[in-house]
């Protein structure tokens, strides 16, 4: 018996330039050229200003917690090995939220304002999922 697929995401021409990045190892958003505000899902339309002039930067990948949830029960059988884990919306440092997971810590230890790092999952040979794991402390 195999174990389910999870689902991975399909760029399209909007996100391709992210999930380029993500693959690279580096986490990508969307800034307007017109009003400089930063965007994050990736769309072509700004929406502040309207615009249809956008550029991709390379985000710094820290953040903190904004708000997360502790998942116990499993989705589908394919999340079903995961349990527990962290599903969370980062803020990160330019001020856009993302959807995400939190890793590499115990999932009891996540806090709303907790420093996180983007880390990247390799889950095929095209698709990195971006994940936050806990900052390292300076010393």
């Amino acid at each position: 018996m195999s174990k389910p697929a999870k689902p991975i995401p399909v760029p399209n021409e909007d996100s391709k330039v992210f999930w380029e990045g993500c693959k690279a190892g580096k986490l990508v958003i969307q800034r307007c050229r017109s009003c400089a505000t930063v965007r994050f899902y990736p769309r072509i339309v700004c929406g502040a200003c309207g615009s249809m002039d956008g550029d991709w930067i390379e985000a710094s990948g820290s953040g903190t917690v904004f708000s997360y949830t502790v998942v116990h029960r499993a989705p589908s059988p394919a999340f079903k090995e995961d349990v527990p884990y962290v599903l969370a919306i980062v803020e990160l440092d330019e001020g856009v939220r993302m959807m995400t997971n939190v890793v590499g810590c115990d999932p009891a230890s996540v806090s709303v304002g907790m420093p996180v790092s983007v880390v990247f999952d390799r889950v095929s040979e095209d698709i990195s999922l971006p994940k936050f794991a806990p900052a390292q402390q300076p010393s």
